[in-house]
């Protein structure tokens, strides 16, 4: 696995990209404002900043992703080593994600990109 994206829950996104954008000087990597997601590059890396909407993601969490080869297989794998997900595998524009949480309520998400 590697690291994917990290999603951080904001209240006021107008805010939030000038904070991200502006302040820490990040790049604009996408603006799915009307969804409720502006992802922002950290340096050269792939994996970004993507900023939530809590008016629209109710139940959003500072949230890490992580890349795996095939979502639905390492979910099963998962499972079997007692871990409980938040989520069914779902699909998403690039592929498949699914979330859980660690004992102490952290979330985390695995995705893989075969779209």
């Amino acid at each position: 696995m590697k690291y994917d994206n990290f999603f951080v829950p904001i209240d006021d996104m107008e805010k939030a990209m000038d904070y991200y954008g502006n302040v820490l000087g990040l790049k604009l990597k996408f603006n799915f404002q009307d969804k409720g997601m502006v992802s922002y590059n950290v340096g050269d890396e792939e994996p970004a900043i993507i900023l939530k909407d809590k008016k629209i993601f109710k139940d959003m969490k500072l949230t890490i992703w992580f890349v795996v080869d095939d979502v639905k297989e390492e979910y099963k794998k998962m499972k079997k080593n007692g871990i409980e997900f938040i989520s069914e595998p779902f699909e998403i524009g690039t592929g498949t994600s699914a979330e859980f949480e660690d004992p102490f309520g952290n979330r985390f998400g695995i995705t893989d990109y075969k779209k």
